[in-house]
């Protein structure tokens, strides 16, 4: 086949920049690192060049990059098919590709970003030998020139016939004699169809080195390019942070990952491209991250047998009681259970059961009746299943715990305690598959799955969804093509509800559902402790997913009760790592602090529902790219758990019956015409007074616009970018009871929009006369009464500045007063008659 287009182009999206360094192996400056062919051309041919050099490289018509073409055993030679470029800068450490031109079209068409485009007519087959020059001198071979290898290279389980070949990691020079074993050169990682890899800079060639000893770096302080040694003692938080290509801690030295400096909080992170070899200690302090980028990077050295020279420490959240559970995974490989969560108490450790998950029934107020239904509990309740201290903690997969109650009465402190866990041994590294699975007797309960992440340091929780999740398009608007096993919602346990006799389980008394924190692609919103979260999940964290009913299993098989229980799998990998400053500081706390402004421009609002008597809960909603208007999945419309909380906040969708903690929503349909409906549920029987408010927005709409919410039990519109809102309830469940809106006129009259309250005083004269003062020179028109269930007591009239009424019915009560003015503005207060 001859293709006649080809291209060249940067990858600006996914390059990685380094520093220059010194160059010193041999006279290669550039490479092939990666490879891509088939057979018959209806898919990409081309090739990853690599710049190694440590020096940006500028092409020019003498120093010319050229790729010669040595076809069915003849020699490579200027005059077949190749490519010469003669223009443009290589970055150092970073690729071009050069291929035919369906080599663009396809990487377009799934995403990848192609610019500065070229043609070329460059073309080969997976018989054809390659050779790389720049400015006449040979850099690197692909196959022998003038060897025929009839089919295609081959050798040691690597075929170049229709195949994705990616450098092995650690080459950092061109060979130029060439070869007939591609084994020795590439690993096969994916087929002709699959770009995988294409377009990301290998893993950084260790191209110099350095050494810390008591008197500094010597020669200089590392790169990503450096291969380093530890020698002496070396604190972040005196020293610094630093990226490594290798890393060695010699034994007497300890490297610490410190997130104190100077005694203020300021986390601090180790970044190794690639192998760790540990004799000395490293200790990782709980907000700080130590991450490795290659995915076949090895962890070796003394801690293989000596765990405890690498120390992962994890603070739990802001702790009350010994019996408040903490969600486990462990950042290194497989500790004992008594040993990394020895101030846990042995008889509560936990691991989760998803193949014994089964809801079919539903309880109400856990009265241990049951219907048909969902309420987010496993009906006979075997899918908890105690833990034994000597088992250990495997990869990827969540544990839960309480403290011991020695434990957490020799903590520090009287409340809000934090008790220091430790996790020793080697470090957690590259590609981890956690298995997950289905209970497909039942189709309409959620298939909870329990796992965590596995590293010391932080996960990117997009990222973890992205690999994990098959969507037609993210946020960006990018298909999302992962693997297709789970729904999009992550489940964080945010555990602030006491447990309760009505809150439904399978004890006496149960934790509330409702407390668990959710992120999917649209955001997160708080759970029970009101700690709204990141994008990323921390080292040691513990978390639920839930398995998607539309994925394909692996295999089906039938459990001890003959009911099919599929199978999937998790994956995590070293590309989700994150080492920011903030990345790995929610375990599961973090201040929570009001914004009302953000770059994002993604539209988003997050709402909070509160009481005087303690109630907490949050909903989001968002607009974005690949939402709709209706129910999209857990990616956009993450479920609330309404079953066991006192009383929530959701959001719902026309058309189904599904309550939502998180709902996304196409972004062309935010106008100052969109009406966003909130639901509301109380169980709570006494008098309370409820608040709603904005937790936080961002995007330019909403940070522009005005934002009401509509009450459409007392008919009152509320300002509620100005203030809080403030109403009362009966028990039950209020799907229609408020509205978000963006415009007066489109719901009530300019009357019914509420002021601000201190436009009104309320003073009581004496046992039964109720005093109303209006300020501004205005009049009070009507006032209407309401206890705090919401039941209208008085409907009273007046036309003064001053209004006094006869109160006598109201004894010893708090109260809530309308108040209308002349003006056509409505006024809501709470008083106390006494």
């Amino acid at each position: 086949m001859n293709t006649k287009i080809t291209s060249i182009k940067f990858l600006s999206l996914v390059l990685t920049l380094f520093f220059a360094v010194s160059f010193g192996f041999g006279q290669s400056q550039i490479i092939i690192s990666q490879y891509i062919e088939t057979s018959f051309g209806s898919t990409p041919k081309g090739i990853e060049i690599y710049n190694i050099s440590g020096s940006d490289i500028t092409f020019s018509g003498t120093n010319n990059l050229q790729v010669y073409v040595g076809r069915n055993g003849y020699p490579c030679a200027d005059g077949f098919p190749g490519a010469e470029i003669t223009s443009g800068t290589l970055r150092a450490n970073e690729v071009w590709v050069i291929g035919t031109k369906n080599l663009t079209d396809y990487a377009i068409a799934n995403g990848t970003n192609l610019s500065d485009i070229k043609e070329y007519g460059f073309d080969f087959n997976g018989n054809d030998a390659l050779q790389l020059y720049l400015g006449g001198v040979l850099q690197d071979a692909f196959g022998t020139c003038g060897d025929d290898p009839i089919t295609a290279w081959s050798g040691g389980g690597v075929s170049t016939e229709g195949n994705n070949l990616q450098i092995i990691n650690g080459l950092c020079d061109g060979d130029t004699a060439g070869w007939t074993d591609p084994s020795t050169r590439f690993t096969q990682i994916a087929d002709g169809q699959n770009m995988i890899g294409f377009g990301n800079a290998p893993a950084a060639c260790c191209l110099n080195s350095s050494t810390w000893t008591a008197g500094g770096w010597i020669p200089s302080p590392p790169t990503a390019n450096t291969s380093v040694t530890i020698d002496a003692d070396y604190d972040t938080a005196t020293y610094g942070s630093f990226s490594a290509c290798s890393l060695t801690v010699n034994s007497g030295a300890t490297l610490s990952i410190n997130d104190v400096i100077n005694g203020a909080l300021s986390n601090t992170f180790i970044e190794v491209q690639n192998d760790v070899v540990v004799d000395g200690a490293i200790l990782v302090n709980p907000q700080a991250a130590f991450v490795q980028v290659n995915d076949d990077a090895t962890v070796s050295g003394a801690v293989l047998t000596t765990p405890n020279l690498i120390q992962v420490e994890k603070l739990t959240a802001a702790t009350n009681a010994w019996y408040e559970y903490t969600y486990w995974s462990s950042p290194v490989f497989e500790p004992q259970i008594q040993v990394a969560l020895s101030d846990a108490n042995p008889t509560r450790i936990f691991s989760f059961n998803a193949q014994n998950y089964l809801d079919v029934k539903k309880e109400t107020n856990n009265d241990g009746t049951a219907s048909t239904g969902q309420d987010g509990i496993d009906d006979n309740g075997d899918d908890w299943q105690l833990v034994s201290g000597t088992d250990v903690m495997k990869r990827g997969v969540g544990y839960a715990a309480t403290l011991s109650e020695f434990a957490y009465s020799t903590a520090p402190g009287t409340s809000d305690k934090h008790i220091k866990f430790t996790f020793s041994g080697p470090f957690n590294n590259g590609v981890i598959s956690v298995p997950i699975y289905r209970n497909d007797s039942e189709k309409a309960d959620e298939n909870f799955n329990f796992i965590g992440n596995p590293y010391p340091s932080a996960i990117d929780a997009n990222s973890f969804l992205a690999a994990n999740t098959v969507i037609a398009t993210n946020g960006s608007g990018t298909d999302i093509n992962g693997n297709p096993y789970t729904n999009g919602a992550i489940y964080l346990w945010s555990q602030n509800t006491p447990p309760s006799s009505i809150a439904n389980g399978n004890e006496d008394r149960n934790f509330s559902d409702s407390d668990y924190a959710i992120i999917n692609g649209m955001g997160g919103v708080a759970g029970g402790d009101g700690e709204q979260p990141n994008d990323f999940i921390p080292s040691g964290q513990g978390f639920f997913i839930t398995m998607s009913d539309l994925a394909t299993p692996v295999s089906t098989t039938p459990n001890t009760e003959g009911q099919p229980i599929a199978k999937g799998y998790v994956t995590f990998n070293n590309s989700m790592r994150v080492k920011g400053a903030s990345d790995n500081s929610q375990f599961f706390k973090n201040s929570n602090t009001k914004s009302y402004t953000s770059t994002s421009t993604i539209n988003k609002l997050w709402v909070n529902l509160t009481s005087d008597n303690g109630v907490f809960n949050q909903t989001l909603i968002g607009y974005t790219k690949g939402a709709t208007n209706n129910y999209d999945g857990a990616y956009f419309d993450a479920e609330k758990n309404s079953s066991s909380k006192a009383a929530i906040l959701y959001s719902t969708i026309e058309g189904s019956n599904k309550v939502f903690a998180i709902q996304g929503k196409s972004e062309s349909s935010l106008n100052e015409d969109e009406i966003i409906n909130l639901g509301f549920s109380t169980q709570i029987d006494v008098p309370t007074l409820y608040t709603l408010s904005i937790a936080k927005l961002q995007g330019d709409f909403l940070s522009t616009n005005t934002i009401y919410v509509l009450d459409n039990l007392t008919n009152i519109l509320h300002d509620l970018s100005t203030s809080d809102y403030t109403f009362t309830s009966d028990v039950g469940e209020f799907n229609d009871r408020f509205q978000i809106v963006f415009k007066a006129s489109n719901t009530l009259s300019t009357a019914d929009v509420q002021l601000d309250n201190s436009t009104v005083k309320i003073l009581q004269i004496d046992d039964t006369h109720v005093s109303f003062k209006a300020s501004n020179n205005l009049n009070i028109k009507t006032v209407t009464i309401f206890d705090l269930l919401g039941r209208q007591l008085y409907q009273l009239k007046g036309s003064h500045n001053i209004e006094t009424y006869k109160l006598a019915n109201l004894k010893n009560a708090v109260f809530i007063a309308k108040i209308e003015l002349s003006n056509g503005s409505v006024i809501t207060k709470k008083a106390i008659k006494k």
